[in-house]
Order: structure tokens, then C-alpha cells, then sequence
């Protein structure tokens, strides 16, 4: 008996869960489908690519949407288990709300440590290969900048010419060890090498301080200051950095190395990994969270009205991680508590809910 209907909750809550999940990401897909074609509508792609795309991105999409898809996947299973009367043949067996919701919980763990393991590594290579097509239809596909061993590379094209800058470090907005070369798209001839000790890249026209420049005839030339227009400014490089949904777990580690080799602020790295870590317990929290509800707000007999407080409820966690997060970003708050503290408050509720489950 314990064996079986320990199997038949599994399976009915895996069962749950992969259809609510398959219901969400077709959303998603009828959702993006449009904004996708919107973005091609004067790039002749037909209709492929816009598919493409969207298939491509729905994963990472889906990844935010899973703490409302396990509170529907409780709901939905203990609304189906009360309608067949299962419930009451359950707890006429000795099988009371805690040992339910312990499967419950356990399996979401399980589920959760999938996602992060597996699902995450699978959207996170789909999501690069979105934004590197993507990349090829902006108006910036001119432009790119990248974090390495060496330090920040970033490459643009002006008239007809690419340029190629190198910092050593990347501290809020100035760049130190500049070296910036540059080659002639038509003969691929070299110009002038600039080297620069320092620059204020606060907006598009860098001021660069203790500059070297060597022209083609290796003569150098020494200026205390040099005005280098570029198409980039600190905030459009640190914007550049900003998706790392497209990382996987070790791609975001060797991301706040090569960050630190910089000097580049590794914040939202920490703040991202530590969200991703976090995943299989918030995962059992919403579960805990779900269930309490479903078994409080029963006197109700509104199906309904019970599964949108379980929607409002998971929005108001939504936002209070939200917010937890920004202020992390932003430092007001030390990473780790800023990730944290939500799933701290969130477990005090669930340890007062959990309280007097089995009476009700």
C-alpha cells in the first residue's frame, strides 16, 4: 500500500506538472512567435527564422515561469485527488496531509535539481545560439565586445574601418592599459597604434590620458590627452554583459574570473549564480507554499477563487525576489542575503502554515 501510493502521487504530480508545463510554454511560443515576426518585418527572413527563434528562446522563457508552474502542478493535483475522493481513502489509510506533502516536496527537489543540472545547460546553449542569430539581423552586428583571460576586447566599424581596443581593466567608468589598433577594410593596411595609460569612457567620446601613438612608420608620438570617438560608453559595455541566461553554470564561473582579472564588477554574476543555486529549494517552497493554501482556503468551495490565490500569492513572492534582487544588484543589500532573504521569509510562513496541517 505505502509503495503504491507513493508511486501513484509521483506520477500524478510528474503528470501535473508536465502538462501545466506544455500548456506555458505553448503560451510562450504563441507569445514570442509575434514579437519575432515583428522584429523581421523589414528584413525579408520569411518565416523561419522568426520560428526559429522563438523555439530558441522559449526554454530560457520557461525557466522563469517554473515557480508558478509548481504551484499549479500542486493545486491541480490535490483539486483532481479531492474530486475522485482519493484524498479520503489516503487518510483513512494513515496517509495524512505531512506524509503527502514530504512526496510532494521531495519530488520537487528532485525536479528542481533536473532543471538546474540539465534544463538550465540546455536553455543557457539555446539562448546563445538565439542571440548570436539574432545578432546577424541588428543594425549592431558591426559591434562586438568580450571578457577574456587578457582582459576586455572590444571591436567596431567606422568608415570603413575596423578597430580593435584592448583594456587590461574595466573599473566603473574608466578603462587602464589601452592599446587600440585598427585596419582598413579595403587593403587590410594598418593605422596608427594608440596606447593609452587611462580613459574616461563616460560617454561616446573617450578621454584618454598618457597617450602613446605609433603611426606606420613606428614613429612615436607622446600627448597628455586624445579624444578617441567610439560607438560604445561604459553603460553600453556593461549592457553588452547583461544576458547571462546565456552561460552555463561553468561559463558563469570563468565569466567572474576573467571579470575579477579586470576588476570588473562581478555582482550580477554572484547575484545569477547564487539564483540558479537556489532553485531546488525554492522550488520545495513553492510546493510547501501551494499546498498550505490549497489546504486552508478549501472551506471556500471555489476552485477558482483557490487557484488564483495561489497565482497572487506566487506573484507577490515573484516580486519580493524581484526587488530582493535589485537591491543586491545595486548593493543596498550583501549579495548572498539579497538572494536569500526571500526564501528565508518565504520558509518562516510555510513553517507557521505547516502548523496544524493534519487537522484541517
Amino acid at each position: 500500500m505505502i509503495k503504491k501510493y507513493q508511486n501513484y502521487l509521483i506520477a500524478k504530480y510528474l503528470k501535473s506538472f508536465l502538462i501545466i508545463s506544455l500548456v506555458f510554454f505553448s503560451i510562450i511560443v504563441i507569445v514570442s512567435v509575434f514579437e519575432e515576426i515583428n522584429f523581421f518585418e523589414n528584413k525579408n527572413a520569411g518565416l523561419f527564422y522568426p520560428l526559429l527563434l522563438t523555439f530558441l528562446n522559449a526554454p530560457s522563457i520557461l525557466i522563469e515561469v517554473f515557480p508558478f508552474i509548481f504551484i499549479l502542478s500542486v493545486q491541480f493535483l490535490y483539486i483532481h485527488l479531492s474530486d475522485n475522493y482519493e484524498i479520503e481513502f489516503l487518510r483513512q489509510n494513515g496517509i495524512n496531509n505531512s506524509k503527502i506533502l514530504i512526496i510532494l516536496s521531495s519530488v520537487s527537489f528532485a525536479v528542481g535539481l533536473v532543471i538546474l543540472l540539465m534544463f538550465y545547460s540546455v536553455s543557457s546553449s539555446l539562448k546563445s545560439e538565439y542571440l548570436d542569430i539574432k545578432n546577424k539581423f541588428t543594425d549592431s552586428n558591426d559591434y562586438l565586445a568580450i571578457v577574456n583571460d587578457s582582459g576586455l576586447w572590444i571591436k567596431e566599424e567606422r568608415e570603413n574601418t575596423v578597430f580593435f581596443v584592448h583594456a587590461k581593466k574595466f573599473e566603473n567608468e574608466f578603462l587602464e592599459k589601452l592599446t587600440i589598433s585598427s585596419i582598413k577594410n579595403k587593403n587590410f593596411s594598418k593605422t596608427d597604434i594608440i596606447l593609452a595609460e587611462k580613459a574616461d569612457i563616460s560617454n561616446k567620446k573617450w578621454k584618454l590620458s598618457g597617450v602613446k601613438i605609433i603611426d606606420g612608420n613606428n614613429i612615436i608620438n607622446e600627448k597628455e590627452k586624445y579624444i578617441y570617438e567610439s560607438s560604445f560608453n561604459s553603460e553600453i559595455i556593461s549592457g553588452l554583459f547583461s544576458n547571462l541566461n546565456s552561460l552555463n553554470v561553468y561559463q558563469l564561473f570563468k565569466l567572474k574570473e576573467n571579470y575579477s582579472k579586470i576588476d570588473y564588477s562581478t555582482t550580477e554574476v554572484v547575484l545569477h549564480l547564487n539564483k540558479l543555486f537556489s532553485m531546488p529549494i525554492f522550488y520545495i517552497l513553492m510546493t510547501i507554499l501551494s499546498f498550505i493554501l490549497i489546504i486552508k482556503l478549501k472551506l471556500f468551495q471555489s476552485k477558482f477563487f483557490t487557484i488564483i490565490a495561489g497565482i497572487s500569492c506566487s506573484v507577490l513572492v515573484y516580486y519580493l525576489n524581484y526587488f530582493s534582487y535589485i537591491f543586491g544588484s545595486n548593493e543596498t543589500l550583501p549579495i548572498l542575503f539579497s538572494v536569500w532573504l526571500p526564501h528565508l521569509l518565504l520558509s518562516l510562513f510555510c513553517l507557521i502554515g505547516i502548523l496544524g496541517l493534519n487537522e484541517n
